[in-house]
């Protein structure tokens, strides 16, 4: 070695942009944190500064209402023939003429119609499923929520059908122009799925009226954004052999979408029915304010008295209610069309449908005679609305203190602090770290997305009620997390945890989200610690679920593998499991938060100070523009925190090698 070699100096790492770029972003931000007089108007967003998006969005709502009224009452009137009809034939009958001469024909009876709920579960799953299909029907009879059901029913059997056909329209016409799609139709679906489902009221109010027509409105529209994106997913997925051979065969662009494209895509399309199904169940409940009544009506009357009982009872009814449609239209998905034959006639193909339309004959015919048939009998009605309450009353005596102790102890050290920090948090610092958070993940494109979203929230002065919304939400998303995904490990390891994980998942993803609010806010009174306990429990089943499937779906030769190269079971699980499950273990997250945002919103009827707060506010005072303008808010929220965790889900499987 020679002198010179030996006397260099030593060389110093350099430090890449990237990492530069964080430090300076973070260094103005501490600053503005610390110091926010160097430049109060990047600490505290000017109020001179603010855009009134609020003002024009009633501006527009006024004149659209002033001038096109007859339009959306000719609307109400074409859905009110079928919404009515249903209503009739399901929860109320038809009654011609008046006064004591008037002629009832009765709705149907409700002994046939749980018979042919069960006759729809014997065609599709057999006799496991008929039991269950029946179960449940008799379950809603029998406390008492028979009337409330059938109307939710009607609802949804109006709703349904309208998400399923302009979702399937929609979702061609994607397949078909992809730049329609990319342009316009994606953005439509995330705003659609990430807008509060309040939001979707205040306009229905306006434009239609106080009906149960808004509520299906409403409902139609929050329910069809799950159609038009399996139907889009089932046509990508069509093989290109069958394609051909629609191409071959002379099949013009509609006979082979008809009869080539959609049938062989009717699999996936049937899973997009299921999903607006539930998703219609959820909407129902919220659509009882603006006049749709049912069960969502008989939750909401109980949430405001308080009344725990009469609240869990109706909420199990809709529980029970989803179940049946659930299991009904996922066995129809599994189902395979059977094939034609040309000798029978219909009753010979359809022998399960002519039995139960006859049974519902028989049975509403027999219902002029014996009252029994017409409405359930109170004499084998039950209810558990005393044992509710007297639980909840138990727990209160003897546990009033243990409780009090920890809600305050969340309160003081946990929640407020966490609140003041994120509400004094400068916006720009906060535009800033998303910027450069979304370039570093996914290029210019999402920065400028995500920056122009967060920036929303400060330009409409909704700056502090949106860091409200964050911190709640980010703190029981952080929480459902913490809990979901040891749960989640837990159960992939054990067949026996996951069986029994299994219902109580199943409980949670169909319980209504008002329904986690009523015993909770018995328990620890209105505000913030009720709202982060209702949203967690509302929140963390994709966090377990997602976390079971994706380490059982790691292959077993990675497996086999990892137990020949000599891994213990420890390292099996660090090294081997947990980095290939990540990938899915991260959507869960992302689900889970999307989850908590949505029910944070509806924990703003007990006590909460944040967007959903002014979207009731605008709610009950009829105000379009700034029930819109905080819908807008909390759908960026949502699109920004959707799109960050996907690009760094999708960073992490290319560091994998997973994509």
């Amino acid at each position: 070695m020679s002198i010179a070699d030996s006397t260099a100096p030593a060389r110093i790492p350099s430090v890449s942009t990237p990492t530069l770029i964080w430090a300076a972003a973070l260094a103005i931000t501490a600053i503005l944190y610390v110091a926010p007089n160097v430049a109060p108007w990047a600490a505290k967003y000017p109020s001179s500064a603010i855009i009134p998006i609020a003002d024009w969005i009633s501006a527009l709502m006024a004149w659209l209402k002033s001038n096109f009224t007859w339009l959306t009452r000719g609307i109400t009137d074409i859905f009110n023939v079928p919404l009515q009809w249903a209503i009739n034939l399901l929860a109320k009958g038809w009654k011609y003429g008046y006064g004591p001469t008037a002629f009832v024909f009765p709705r149907l009876s409700w002994v046939g119609v749980c018979a042919a709920f069960a006759i729809a579960g014997f065609a599709f799953g057999g006799w496991r499923l008929a039991s269950v299909a029946a179960a449940c029907m008799i379950y809603v009879a029998l406390f008492g929520q028979w009337e409330s059901a059938m109307l939710t029913l009607a609802l949804i059997a109006i709703s349904v059908p309208l998400c399923i056909v302009f979702g399937a329209a929609f979702g061609v016409l994607a397949f078909r122009k992809p730049w329609i799609d990319r342009a316009i139709i994606e953005p439509m679906l995330d705003l659609m799925q990430t807008m509060p489902t309040f939001a979707y009221l205040i306009p229905m109010l306006l434009l239609f009226g106080n009906s149960p027509v808004s509520g299906m409105l409403a409902t139609a529209i929050f329910a069809m954004p799950p159609m038009v994106r399996a139907t889009v997913l089932a046509l990508k997925r069509v093989p290109h052999e069958i394609d051909d051979f629609g191409e071959m065969v002379g099949c013009t662009a509609r006979q082979k979408l008809l009869r080539v494209l959609l049938p062989s895509g009717r699999a996936t399309m049937m899973i997009g029915v299921n999903q607006v199904i539930m998703l219609a169940l959820n909407m129902v409940i919220i659509s009882s304010m603006i006049g749709a009544g049912g069960l969502g009506y008989d939750v909401l009357l109980a949430l405001r008295a308080l009344k725990i009982g009469q609240g869990m009872e109706a909420g199990l009814a809709i529980v029970a209610l989803a179940i049946v449609l659930d299991r009904l239209s996922q066995a129809a998905a599994r189902q395979r069309p059977a094939p034609h034959v040309h000798d029978l006639n219909f009753v010979q193909r359809n022998p399960m449908l002519t039995l139960a339309v006859a049974i519902l004959i028989v049975t509403t015919a027999l219902s002029f005679f014996v009252p029994a048939f017409a409405t359930v009998p109170a004499a084998i009605k039950i209810s558990t609305a005393p044992w509710w309450k007297a639980t909840v009353d138990w727990i209160n005596i003897h546990f009033f203190d243990a409780i009090e102790a920890f809600r305050t102890f969340l309160l003081l050290y946990i929640l407020n602090p966490i609140r003041d920090f994120l509400v004094a948090f400068p916006w720009f610092g906060m535009v800033l770290l998303v910027g450069v958070a979304a370039y570093r993940l996914s290029g210019a494109r999402l920065a400028v997305i995500t920056v122009l979203m967060t920036l929303f929230c400060a330009v409409t002065g909704l700056w502090e009620k949106s860091m409200a919304t964050l911190y709640l939400c980010g703190v029981s998303a952080l929480i459902a997390a913490l809990l979901g995904i040891p749960l989640g490990i837990a159960a992939s390891r054990s067949d026996r945890f996951a069986a029994i994980m299994t219902p109580i998942l199943d409980t949670l993803q169909t319980l209504p989200s008002f329904c986690f609010i009523i015993p909770v806010v018995m328990l620890f009174r209105v505000g913030d610690v009720t709202a982060m306990i209702a949203t967690v429990l509302f929140a963390i089943v994709p966090a377990i679920r997602y976390t079971n499937h994706g380490i059982r779906q790691i292959p077993e030769n990675l497996i086999e593998a990892a137990t020949v190269s000599g891994c213990t079971p420890r390292q099996m699980f660090w090294r081997v499991q947990l980095p290939l499950a990540l990938p899915e273990i991260m959507l869960g997250i992302n689900q889970t938060v999307l989850l908590a945002l949505s029910m944070i919103i509806i924990c703003a009827m007990i006590g909460t100070r944040d967007l959903g707060q002014e979207v009731f506010i605008a709610l009950a005072k009829a105000d379009a523009g700034r029930g819109l303008t905080a819908g807008f808010a909390i759908a960026f929220i949502g699109i920004v925190a959707d799109r960050l965790l996907r690009a760094s889900t999708d960073r992490l499987q290319s560091r994998l090698g997973l994509t």
